[in-house]
């Protein structure tokens, strides 16, 4: 089984314009093909620094004096590349969501597929599990969680009927939990809602939109000027957090204007949206709803 099959791979380390000298940081790592591939277009005296806080990545460390493996969460970048003595970089790339191997492993709990025990953590050093969301939230924070990190609709009834349930008993596996809101999974659109559910638990367990929010800020301070971003997006609150930061330097509103009409942003975008082709898509499915976008830094 392939740990991870990377996405978009030959664009987004494109996206990168890499210099054989260059210091490069894969915030992703996984199972390391964007990392190989990066290090392959470095020189002798290149550096590549990789974050992945899921210990079966280590797994997938890569044996060069080039690279360095942090077995951390990417939103103390900053933080960590300044215990290397790094406090500026040539280039950002990283590959959200969940990779191949999380969603092949079913104790990991983050498949529609397999019966797991709740759980969607991508750090298992983690306190904070599936478990935990759905049954310790009340129902204002379960309605809130399938409302704004699975869109979906019916997250008030959603959100009653599983505090109901789990008065009779805890929801431990991904069966019963299917079980509960079976009345919300109609055959015809069955693994569509599932899957909003289960990014909205998955979200809320590790903090995907807060994670994202930290680190994105750090990213124009610890680019040099003309140091580029390639980032990947699965779903539309991601791409949407990374889009507004491109073009304005914020998640809302819009940056203060000069008297002309004028305003200074960080960065500037790089191309057009890039997606998968079809010739992709066939070969791995995983990758029909991944967005690139690529930025430098002014």
């Amino acid at each position: 089984m392939e740990y991870h099959n990377p996405v978009l791979l030959k664009e987004t380390v494109d996206g990168l314009n890499v210099k054989p000298d260059g210091i490069y940081v894969d915030v992703t790592f996984g199972g390391g093909g964007h990392s190989r591939e990066i290090l392959k277009r470095l020189g002798d005296n290149g550096r590549l620094f990789a974050f992945d806080h899921d210990e079966d990545a280590l797994k997938n460390t890569i044996n060069d004096l080039r690279f360095t493996l942090i077995n951390e969460n990417f939103r103390y970048i900053k933080r960590f590349l300044r215990l290397y003595g790094i406090r500026q970089v040539d280039g950002v790339l990283a590959d959200f969501g969940v990779s191949s191997h999380q969603f092949d492993v079913p104790g990991r709990g983050f498949s529609t597929r397999f019966e797991a025990n709740l759980d969607m953590r991508m750090n298992q050093r983690s306190k904070l599990s599936a478990f935990h969301v759905v049954n310790d939230y009340d129902e204002e924070q379960l309605r809130q969680v399938f409302a704004q990190y699975g869109e979906l609709r019916a997250a008030p009834a959603m959100a009653r009927l599983i505090v109901d349930k789990r008065q009779e008993a805890p929801i431990v596996t991904s069966e019963q939990l299917k079980l509960v809101l079976k009345k919300f999974l109609p055959s015809r659109h069955e693994n569509k809602v599932l899957a909003q559910i289960y990014q909205a638990i998955r979200i809320e367990v590790n903090q995907e939109i807060e994670v994202l929010k930290e680190f994105l800020l750090q990213t124009p301070e610890l680019l040099v000027k003309g140091g580029r971003l390639s980032f990947i997006s699965y779903h539309s609150l991601e791409d949407r957090l990374v889009k507004r930061f491109i073009r304005n330097g914020m998640f809302e509103g819009e940056p203060e204007r000069d008297m002309f009409g004028n305003f200074e942003v960080p960065l500037k975008k790089v191309g057009g949206l890039i997606t998968p082709s079809e010739e992709e898509v066939k070969t791995n499915n995983r990758a029909r709803s991944a967005k690139l976008r690529i930025a430098e830094k002014l």
